[in-house]
């Protein structure tokens, strides 16, 4: 009776195996739930504050000054009969002083404000779509892995960055109009504006408005801080695990050793994902894959690069033999 061979690990099903553990570890994670329920509490906020921002601009700015301002633009021109922006970007600033003293020390009056946009910036959609770009084959955990430790830069922290660049919207080519598809970053800056009487600098307009509404915006702003740190904590935890696991991992020769360990810690692996990553090149090349990558408006994702990567390296070592 013959005995079974053994499968062999190799970096590259090191790497899957990893990430299978991954999946497990941030599935499992109450920090996962933590993420999703902050993104969930910063969506409800968000649709209640397009309502709060536009009752209070509309207070302060009546719709009927905006229509004779625009009356007045349409007649005697931009410069001379008035300004109107359409703005996303609005300070809140509480009615109610409070007091606090000057650099001389003598008591002085300040009136508190908070910044209110409905645009984002790349860390928050990062933080935001991290599930979507995981999905991409993409890293969203590029930026928290460095830790403010910006020495630790890499070819590969470029790398990562660039490709969320292009995926959210923040390439140079974003707005070319051959780019067909809207990017996150250009849809959320026009998801929502409201048209102000003034110029595009919205700190010069100040919107006031009581003690209580105002803690409400406060509390707005932190449930968007709250994302990010939410994705920051969920990095953390997982990854105080991935390094344990990628050194052990190292360790190990023979894929039973990996299934070893995954069984006891109720993960389902078996040989079949390495089967799958290992024909993705193939299937790749299928002459409807093929034909559908050789037109313009289809992406390879980064995990189908390198599967297409190995493959050619592969096919030139066996033409050298």
């Amino acid at each position: 009776m013959s005995k079974e061979k053994r499968l062999t690990l190799n970096a590259e099903k090191r790497k899957v195996i990893a990430d299978v553990f991954q999946d497990h570890f941030e599935s499992g994670s109450k920090y996962k739930a933590q993420h999703q329920d902050a993104i969930q509490t910063y969506n409800d906020m968000r649709s209640i504050a397009k309502t709060k921002i536009e009752q209070l601009v509309r207070f302060h700015q009546p719709q009927e000054d905006v229509d004779t301002i625009r009356t007045m633009i349409n007649k005697y021109g931009e410069r001379n009969g008035g300004e109107l922006h359409h703005d996303n970007c609005f300070y809140v600033q509480n009615a109610t002083p409070r007091m606090d003293t000057d650099y001389n020390g003598n008591p002085k009056e300040v009136l508190d404000d908070v910044h209110i946009q409905f645009k984002a910036d790349k860390e928050f959609l990062t933080s935001y779509y991290r599930d979507e770009l995981r999905s991409k084959g993409l890293d969203p955990d590029y930026l928290v892995r460095l830790n403010n430790d910006y020495d630790k830069r890499s070819p590969s922290f470029y790398n990562a960055e660039s490709e969320i660049n292009k995926y959210l919207g923040w390439n140079s080519d974003n707005n070319s109009s051959s780019n067909q598809t809207v990017k996150h970053k250009n849809s959320w800056e026009n998801d929502f504006k409201i048209w102000v009487i003034g110029s595009s600098y919205c700190h010069n307009r100040m919107f006031q408005i009581g003690t209580e509404e105002y803690n409400w915006f406060k509390s707005f702003e932190v449930a968007k801080e709250n994302v990010v740190m939410a994705h920051e904590k969920l990095f953390n935890h997982v990854d105080e695990k991935m390094q344990k696991l990628k050194l052990g991992l190292k360790s190990y020769r023979y894929f039973d050793q990996a299934k070893e360990l995954a069984d006891k810690l109720g993960v389902a692996l078996n040989e079949t994902v390495l089967d799958a990553h290992s024909s993705m090149a193939l299937s790749i090349y299928s002459p409807t894959n093929l034909a559908d990558l050789l037109t313009d408006e289809v992406e390879l994702t980064r995990d189908e690069k390198i599967a297409i990567a190995k493959a050619q390296m592969k096919e030139q070592l066996v033409s050298h033999n």
